[in-house]
């Protein structure tokens, strides 16, 4: 089960943080610079995934961009960071080469998108064409 889901600049300033367990705020922000110091400072040529507290940390760079989920310990890595991709893969579709104010001035948007991907700490729709088909439906409506 997904725990939580950031997205965090390099400088440690999070763009889109969606927790799937409660926390406190303060806990919150804790947990976020907590995961911010063990993904920057990693050296590149280790694994995208790290042990944190008694969960996981499956992350991804993308430009300026740290795509960070928690996940459980025994859950499969490499399934959790296709789905990091194809995040990113669907956010590049739909802004047409999303860069990280895209996500800043339609941060609703970016929620509609994680929240049609994943449902309750799990993935929801792994087909692209069929989240994309949503969202156009959705835009549609507006």
């Amino acid at each position: 089960m997904i725990r939580f889901i950031l997205l965090q600049n390099r400088q440690g300033k999070t763009r889109l943080a969606k927790y799937y367990i409660p926390l406190e705020e303060s806990e919150k922000h804790k947990v976020e610079y907590e995961v911010h110091r063990l993904v920057v400072n990693r050296d590149p040529k280790f694994t995208n995934f790290v042990e944190f507290r008694t969960h996981k940390v499956i992350y991804r760079r993308y430009a300026g961009l740290f795509f960070s989920l928690c996940v459980d310990i025994t859950d499969n890595e490499l399934a959790y960071l296709e789905g990091i991709h194809l995040f990113v893969e669907i956010l590049d579709h739909f802004f047409s080469n999303v860069c990280e104010l895209d996500l800043v001035f339609n941060f609703h948007k970016v929620y509609l998108i994680l929240d049609e991907f994943i449902l309750a700490g799990e993935f929801q729709e792994t087909s692209k064409k069929a989240i994309i088909e949503r969202m156009g439906e959705l835009e549609k409506q507006e």
